[in-house]
């Protein structure tokens, strides 16, 4: 059976023991391997490679000995409990010896758990388990988790849910992030409130979220909201071979842009608005922010966040124009804007 939309994250909270397997397959490897981490260890509970209930096996150790599939599925331990056979980097050249296991398989046999990388609708793999009727097939894609899988992840970390400012800036760090990334500021998150039952704030966002993914693109947005417009290719040029993507772009630039408009839009005053932003800035960045929020105006600023909000969905349709070059267009306007004189 295909699973998809809700029926996924509703599994992923509590996978289904008495299934005879499950199929997690996609483009990215290490998304695939979290979400199979996490499906296994809420199958089998703590201390499952300790007794023995989980055997690892890749697809390479199949081509030579197939029988080894089901033999390791009917294998029985020395220890109770939940069982699980996990094969790993599985093909549509091993469909029919998976299907031989799952048409053998019964009730007291290991559940059955393969990964794939990302397979076509036709593919033999996705046929035979979306075909299955006690085996699941689930596609693994690029999209950044949303918030119910962000408060999971926070929950099983032992998190109690955070204030509303906080799930909005771990939701940005989501999409910013790689998954690994995001997992381990999760971990981190819950070394840090450790002895702390409060819930989580943005101030504790913002110490333990990585300074990697901010130090070069808060530079280019930087130069973007000064208006210093000859500076941007050179440095995107840069972010680029580093790897940071157009969405991560646009994400730091429209944090960025909305700190400027809370500075902009205060009734007391830029510097009071500075001064009430949550989490505080350092001092020389509340100096910037002045600045840069009193250059532009209220207007101004209003007018950017729009071009930015057009340019994140232009980034995430099915457009076919270079995701770089769509951002380079809108950053170079939005400097153009920040040097217009009013």
């Amino acid at each position: 059976m295909k699973l998809s939309g809700r029926e996924v994250a509703r599994y992923f909270a509590r996978p289904e023991p008495g299934r005879a397997g499950l199929l997690l397959y996609g483009g990215d490897a290490m998304r695939v391997a979290l979400k199979r981490q996490e499906v296994i260890a809420r199958l089998l509970g703590p201390n499952a490679e300790e007794e023995m209930r989980l055997t690892r096996m890749m697809a390479a150790e199949l081509r030579g000995d197939p029988a080894a599939l089901s033999d390791a599925i009917k294998a029985r331990g020395f220890f109770p409990g939940p069982r699980v056979v996990f094969l790993e980097d599985a093909t549509d050249s091993l469909a029919d010896t998976i299907a031989t296991a799952l048409a053998d398989w019964t009730g007291d046999d290991a559940q059955l758990v393969v990964t794939a990388k990302q397979l076509p609708p036709r593919s033999a793999l996705r046929k035979l388990f979306e075909g299955h009727s006690n085996a699941y097939a689930i596609g693994i894609y690029d999209d950044p988790p949303g918030r119910d899988e962000i408060e999971a992840m926070l929950a099983g970390a032992g998190l109690r849910p955070p204030e509303r400012e906080a799930m909005a800036a771990l939701t940005d760090l989501a999409q910013g992030l790689d998954p690994g990334d995001f997992r381990q500021t999760v971990e981190k998150l819950a070394l840090y409130k450790l002895n702390d039952p409060a819930p989580l704030t943005a101030e504790d966002i913002a110490a333990c979220a990585p300074a990697s993914i901010e130090g070069g693109a808060d530079a280019l947005i930087q130069v973007v909201a000064e208006g210093r417009h000859r500076e941007i290719g050179p440095l995107l040029r840069r972010l680029q071979a580093q790897g940071v993507t157009p969405v991560t772009l646009c994400i730091t630039a429209t944090r960025h842009f909305r700190i400027l408009h809370a500075a902009a839009s205060d009734p007391d005053g830029v510097a009071s608005g500075v001064a009430r932003l949550r989490p505080p800035l350092n001092f020389k960045a509340r100096d910037r922010v002045v600045r840069q929020a009193q250059s532009l105006g209220q207007r101004k600023i209003e007018q950017a966040l729009s071009l930015l909000i057009d340019t994140d969905l232009t980034l995430r349709s099915a457009q076919r124009a270079p995701q770089m070059a769509v951002i380079e267009r809108s950053l170079i306007r939005l400097a153009m804007l920040s040097g217009r004189r009013s």
